[in-house]
């Protein structure tokens, strides 16, 4: 506090950072001159004349405040965003339909999903409803956990378990935001709020081969081909094959933003942003062709949007944020409700911390009734709050008697992709599953970094030098140890 307070009364010198780059900006002011030099965090420095700013210095204030509100439209676009690079990602490069299911079923084909789980595989599908018209989903009976999401990434239904179907299996038919009277009889309705839809589930049979049967039985087709419904194709992502279903950077951000946008309604939420976006060459109903002066704003812009949002992802400022309040395990599923919408405001700040760092979000990864759903914490730092680094090496105990009915898991992520971390050992996670070396008193004892320390390789997960990482500890099917906290793990500890 000292310092702060011994800086700013040092107000001959400002010094502003701007992204890794530092600038000196002198104050000054003679008695003749009207002109006063202060900071400016994207351009030159302003010029005041008296109390206005100078001619030439209101070109600098419309960049910098187009390049605020860049920043600021970069954190409100990240779920969006997301699902339709990944949604192009099917498309393109799995070359799966909007009426294909792509099976993500081994490590290599979960390698490129944002903090994907590396212990049940997922099935998933991005369903175009401007294509398609109202669409089927017809789910088997079997033991599964899924949902439909839209693109913000807001539940809109749960499918399986814990879905109307309660796993007896049934005929889901999603209906466009423009056809909200459209209700057929014998189908479970889903009003959609956005026009391109996410449908994912997991299969939770620990048996491959019942896994493999019902992911064969489940279809998707157009409501007016249901008399003749063409085959609903199951896709792996292609072998060797690199990619990742996350936000791209630089200009490749505002262009997958904008070309999403022209597609979906805009909501009465969203239309600041759409007013900001028009400053910056994004509009529905024209193409991007920004001019150079937007290029380099967007560009700075996401870069710093980025730098936001692993602040606002890793070191969450949001009360009551951890589990254990002594300990750096956080609450991953910061957002209150599905919708995203809180008292009075909605969750903007939450939401941008979870959609850089995750995808999709439901009721059942926010339970509160013990023994159903799952349970997610995250951790970003060591016991002594240092950034987790791939070059040293740590260890975790997991106490006896985990609260988890069904198992539980321990994946590594690598910092700069939020996707499995990509290690020469192929493996990310630790599990209940697994077969794990014990302790004598039901405890384990768990080992993250370059090299297994000897005779613990079944209890280690080989980290990259030169990068950070971070873990998310899952709970399926989460205890009342949990919720009351009986139950308590300790840091993540370097071993010095």
């Amino acid at each position: 506090m000292k310092n702060n307070f011994l800086i700013i009364l040092a107000s001959l010198c400002l010094i502003v950072i701007n992204g890794c780059e530092k600038k000196t900006i002198i104050n000054e002011k003679s008695s003749t001159d009207t002109t006063t030099v202060v900071a400016s965090e994207f351009g030159t420095p302003i010029k005041m004349d008296g109390e206005l700013p100078s001619k030439e210095s209101i070109p600098v204030l419309f960049d910098e405040m187009d390049f605020q509100q860049a920043t600021q439209c970069y954190l409100w676009a990240l779920p969006i965003v997301a699902f339709a690079e990944w949604q192009q990602i099917h498309y393109k490069t799995f070359n799966a339909s909007s009426n294909d299911l792509v099976f993500y079923n081994t490590y290599n084909d979960r390698l490129g999903i944002l903090t994907g789980n590396a212990t049940t595989p997922y099935i998933m599908s991005f369903i175009d409803l401007a294509a398609n018209g109202p669409t089927v989903i017809e789910m088997p009976p079997g033991h599964t956990a899924g949902g439909l999401g839209d693109f913000w990434q807001r539940e809109q239904a749960t499918i399986g378990e814990m879905g109307p179907d309660k796993g007896k299996g049934g005929k889901y038919i999603l209906v466009p935001p423009t056809m909200k009277d459209f209700k057929p009889a014998g189908y479970f309705i889903v009003p959609c709020t956005t026009v391109n839809m996410f449908f994912g589930f997991r299969a939770l049979d620990p048996d491959p081969k019942a896994t493999e049967t019902l992911v064969k039985q489940v279809k998707i087709y157009p409501y007016d081909k249901r008399a003749n419904p063409a085959p609903t194709k199951v896709v792996s992502p292609p072998a060797g094959k690199k990619w990742y279903g996350i936000q791209p950077t630089g200009i490749a951000y505002w262009e997958r933003l904008h070309s999403i946008l022209q597609n979906e309604p805009v909501e009465e939420r969203d239309r600041f942003f759409m007013a900001w976006l028009r400053n910056l060459g994004i509009e529905k109903g024209k193409p991007f062709t920004p001019d150079e002066r937007q290029k380099k704003i967007l560009v700075a812009a996401a870069a710093k949007g980025q730098q936001m949002a692993m602040a606002n992802s890793f070191n969450k400022r949001f009360k009551d944020v951890k589990h254990w309040p002594d300990k750096k395990w956080d609450y991953v599923m910061i957002i209150k409700d599905p919708s995203q919408h809180a008292d009075n405001y909605d969750e903007f700040f939450e939401r941008s911390s979870y959609f850089y760092e995750a995808v999709t979000y439901s009721k059942a990864m926010i339970t509160k009734i013990p023994n159903v759903g799952q349970a997610y914490l995250g951790s970003y730092y060591d016991s002594e709050g240092n950034w987790l680094d791939g070059g040293k090496n740590y260890t975790l105990k997991i106490p006896a008697n985990p609260p988890a009915v069904n198992f539980w898991s321990i994946t590594i992520y690598d910092t700069a992709t939020r996707c499995l971390i990509d290690n020469p050992q192929k493996n990310a996670d630790l599990s209940s599953r697994k077969d794990l070396i014990k302790n004598a008193d039901g405890s384990v004892d768990l080992y993250f970094g370059p090299k297994a320390p000897a005779g613990k390789e079944k209890n280690w997960v080989q980290t990259l030098p030169g990068k950070h990482w971070f873990t998310y500890m899952r709970f399926y099917g989460p205890t009342a140890a949990y919720f009351d906290k009986s139950w308590k793990m300790d840091d993540i500890k370097e071993v010095k």
